[in-house]
Order: C-alpha cells, then sequence, then structure tokens
C-alpha cells in the first residue's frame, strides 16, 4: 500500500476587505413592498391588533416616500376589547453572516408606558435558526437593550471590546439559572439609545454586524455618524467600541442564519404587562397595563419609527494574486458555498480579515490565486420571533402563521463542500476522511502562540501536513476558523477572521 504525502499551508491576511451595498430600503420609494405585514395574534400575548398594509395605510399607520418612512399606531381612538391597533413588518428577504445592516433613525417610539418596540432580526423555525434584539426596551425603560436567543449550545463571553454589560449570558431560551426566553442579553447607561432621549438628539444610527466570528452592535447619535456610513462606504473597523458584541462559546452561522428584518410595536403583553407593577413611572397610571393603552390614546402619538435609512452591505474581499494556483471560493457568508481547488503539491489559503490580528509571522508557501464572489441571500418562510432581554417572559414573538403578503424566493446556489467541523487546532479547522492522517508544523504552529501579537495588514500562517494511504476517500476539508482572541490575558485584541474552505482528495495529489 502505498503513502503520498502532501503539505497545506494556510495564510490569514488582514487588509482586503470591503462592504458592497446589497438593499437600499428608503431610496426606492417602495419600502413596503418589500416587507410583509404580519397580522396573526400577537405571539408574546401583547393587547394589540396588528393591521394589514390597506389598513395600516387607510389609517394613517404608515407613509413613505424616497427619503423617509413612517411607521405609527393608532393614536385617536379608545382600544377595542382586542387590543390598540398597530404595525408589525416582516423584510422579504432574509440574511446570513457576512452582512452588514445600518439603520438611520429619525425618531423611534420607546418610553411611553405601555409600550414594547423592537427592530430585530429572526430566522424559521425559531429558536433554531435564531433571533437578534438590536433595539428593544418597555415602559419607562430610557435604554437600550440588545439580545440573543437560541436554542442550545451557544453563550457569550465579554472580551472587554464592548461597552455594554453583559446581564445573561446563555443564549439558549431554556438555560438553566435564567428565566424562560431570557436569551444572552448586553444592557448599557447610555440613554441616547432609546426613547425620548434618542429622540431628543435627532435620532442616530444603529449598525448591526453580523460575522460568523461575532454578532456587534453599533450605536452613534446624529452628531456622531461616522463619514463612511453617510457616504456609503461603511467601515466597521474604524468605528471604534461597539454597544454589544456577542461571541464565546457559540457557533454564530449556525444558531443565526436566513434572518428576516422586522419592525413591531405591541402593547403589555409578556413583558410589558408583567412588569407594569413594578414600574415606578407607569403602575400608578392605571391598575393594569391593558387598562392604560385602550383608555388613553392620545399617549402614543410620540410612538412611531421614523426611518431615514436602511441598508445592508455584505463582505466582499479583494483578490490576491500570486503564480501559483488559482482558487475560485465563495465565503462562508451564506447557507451555501462553492469552492473549485485545483491540486498542487502547496496549497495556500487566503483569508481577510477587519480587525486586529492577534499574532504574526512570515509564510514561506506560495499563496494561491483567490476570488471571492458576493454571497446570495437565502429567503426564509414568513415565520418571525423576538422577545426581551431582562424580560420575565415565558414565550416569543415566533409564529407560523402566514402574513398578508408572501416573500418572493431567493434560492443560494447548492453547495458543493461539505460543511466544516466545529474542532479547531489554532485558527485552523481540518475535516479529514478516517484514511487520511494530519499533523502540525513546528513553524507553522509557532505562529499561533497565546503570547503572539501583530497589528492590521499583518499575516498568520500555520501548515499542516498530510498523510493519505492509497486508498484514501477524500475530500479532506480545511477552513481557516475564527478568532475571538489568542492571547488568553488580553482584553481588548481581537480577530475576526473571514472563511475559505478548501477540499483536496488524495488522488489530485502529488508526492512531497
Amino acid at each position: 500500500m502505498g503513502i503520498k504525502t502532501f503539505l497545506l499551508a494556510a495564510l490569514v491576511g488582514l487588509s482586503s476587505a470591503a462592504y458592497t451595498l446589497e438593499d437600499d430600503y428608503v431610496s426606492g420609494g417602495n419600502f413596503f413592498s418589500l416587507f410583509s405585514f404580519f397580522t396573526a395574534a400577537d405571539p408574546t400575548h401583547g393587547f394589540v391588533q396588528y393591521v394589514d398594509q390597506g389598513t395600516a395605510q387607510s389609517a394613517g399607520y404608515i407613509n413613505e416616500t424616497s427619503s423617509s418612512v413612517y411607521i405609527g399606531t393608532d393614536y385617536h381612538n379608545v382600544a377595542s376589547s382586542s387590543g390598540r391597533q398597530s404595525v408589525r413588518i416582516t423584510s422579504n428577504k432574509a440574511y446570513n453572516a457576512g452582512t452588514l445592516i445600518v439603520l438611520d433613525l429619525a425618531h423611534m417610539p420607546g418610553g411611553e408606558c405601555g409600550t414594547w418596540p423592537a427592530f430585530w432580526t429572526v430566522g424559521p423555525n425559531w429558536p433554531n435558526s435564531g433571533e437578534i434584539d438590536i433595539i428593544e426596551g418597555v415602559n419607562s425603560q430610557t435604554t437600550d437593550s440588545m439580545t440573543l436567543h437560541s436554542s442550545s449550545g451557544c453563550s457569550i463571553t465579554n472580551n472587554g471590546a464592548f461597552s455594554g454589560t453583559i446581564a445573561t449570558s446563555n443564549c439558549d431560551i431554556n438555560a438553566a439559572g435564567q428565566a424562560t426566553n431570557a436569551g444572552c442579553g448586553i444592557s448599557n447607561t447610555n440613554t441616547q439609545t432609546y426613547g425620548a432621549g434618542f429622540n431628543a438628539v435627532g435620532g442616530g444610527v444603529y449598525a448591526m454586524d453580523f460575522e460568523a466570528s461575532a454578532i456587534t452592535i453599533y450605536f452613534f447619535p446624529r452628531g456622531a455618524i461616522p463619514s463612511d456610513i453617510n457616504s456609503g462606504l461603511p467601515n466597521p473597523s474604524g468605528w471604534g467600541t461597539p454597544v454589544a458584541q456577542f461571541q464565546g462559546a457559540c457557533d454564530i452561522p449556525s444558531h443565526f442564519n436566513s434572518q428576516q428584518i422586522v419592525f413591531d410595536l405591541t402593547y403589555c403583553g409578556d413583558w410589558a404587562g408583567a412588569v407594569w407593577s413594578t414600574d415606578a413611572v407607569c403602575a400608578p397610571l392605571a391598575s393594569t397595563c391593558n387598562a392604560y393603552v385602550q383608555n388613553n390614546p392620545s399617549a402614543f402619538q410620540s410612538a412611531y419609527w421614523q426611518i431615514n435609512s436602511l441598508k445592508t452591505y455584505q463582505y466582499s474581499a479583494n483578490s490576491v494574486s500570486s503564480s501559483s494556483t488559482s482558487t475560485s471560493s465563495t465565503r462562508s457568508t451564506t447557507s451555501t458555498s462553492t469552492t473549485s481547488t485545483t491540486a498542487p503539491t502547496t496549497t495556500s489559503t487566503t483569508t481577510s480579515t477587519r480587525t486586529t490580528s492577534s499574532s504574526s509571522t512570515t509564510s514561506t508557501t506560495t499563496t494561491s490565486s483567490t476570488s471571492t464572489t458576493r454571497p446570495t441571500s437565502t429567503t426564509s418562510s414568513s415565520s418571525t420571533t423576538s422577545t426581551s432581554t431582562a424580560a420575565p417572559t415565558t414565550t416569543s414573538r415566533s409564529s407560523t402563521t402566514t402574513s398578508t403578503s408572501a416573500a418572493p424566493t431567493t434560492t443560494a446556489s447548492p453547495s458543493t463542500n461539505p460543511a466544516p467541523v466545529s474542532s479547531s487546532t489554532g485558527p485552523i479547522t481540518v475535516s479529514v476522511p478516517s484514511t487520511f492522517s494530519t499533523r502540525p508544523i513546528a513553524t507553522g504552529n509557532s505562529a499561533f502562540n497565546a503570547n503572539s501579537t501583530a497589528t492590521r495588514n499583518s499575516t498568520v500562517s500555520a501548515s499542516f501536513r498530510f498523510s493519505a494511504s492509497a486508498n484514501s476517500t477524500g475530500p479532506a476539508i480545511v477552513t481557516a476558523a475564527s478568532v475571538s482572541s489568542l492571547d488568553p490575558s488580553s482584553t481588548s485584541t481581537s480577530t475576526t477572521t473571514r472563511f475559505r474552505h478548501h477540499r483536496f482528495f488524495p488522488d489530485d495529489r502529488r508526492a512531497v
């Protein structure tokens, strides 16, 4: 039985990164045609009647131009026993890791007793595809609460890279030691992030950077919006400290995928109603949340969303060339990706990142020519969900009831790659059939020592030898894995590593 041995090297580069505009929801003047109106009973048992687009239009709850979108509620009439009329909409398109969502708001609901507004994203089959709450609060709350909700096996840690405070760390909706459906939540003390404080400064921008290695939320008040956001060329690496960053023991792409964008305003229910009696501002106004919301329509005149802009961007990497092999690769930013690889004796993987690297070395191998195509978004079902951060909620916003307008289907290209495994050696994940054996090469492995440091535009590398017997079956799959910090003592260094997938078959290789 003959033995063949092959060498693989992986490079992690830090400079070739950009965001490309994917969707501009407001400027075309057809904002509401890109969303579906949710009209079923509120899954969080709110005192609300969600209305269809026609009703919302005729009642004045919605309005749009090519530069602004208004989403409001009934603030004229005493509500029926079914609840106050309001609007909940869900984007027809869904997004995966590799997406940057940027929302510019002139005004948001929040701070009015009885209200529970939220701007969030959600995947199908809740909670298995996850939920990301970007803006959320209830009653007289004055600061934003940000939360992830997931199935089991996802928790977050404080890496010192964000300004907020972790309130709950386990994203699992059924986590022991946390209220049901609490999720993993991050709070903050900045009153400009929510409600009246946000509106008093003319609003601002929320950006959610949805990556495979972390979900990061930025907030900028009106007077401090980065110029690259205003110019339509966002560069999160220059934005400073985010208000929240969700990372830790969580495989983000498997727990959060096919995320649809949601705006809603509900009343009372499982959170706002449950904490009504403990709210020092609201409790004296009425015996129950429902009673107050029903009988005080004018209190909700300021409970509306005024959207200046909503844009989504997809991450892309610039081409890196050399004289070695040519590889066409799609980043693992969507639910599927395709890679074709020619198999020389030595092959390299190039991976782009936006943030600081935690290690550096010089590669001795030849870098392959790599081109990256923009990922394709996948449309999920019309199911939607959400809940609160520190809320004593027992149910989610999830509902399998279809909305009044069906979402068009956009399907990503079928994958020809098996999914990478989750085990990791340094920032390199290797999955091989049992007839292969792998071992790290010492010189390459040294790049990942915990005390190594590096700066932007530097590279790290590691090498693996593959030994294949004559009857080996493939493919062997190598993935550049994400790294949050390689120095356990560091609280300021984090690395966001972009993915590349490469497949290697034994009969494609030449002996080394």
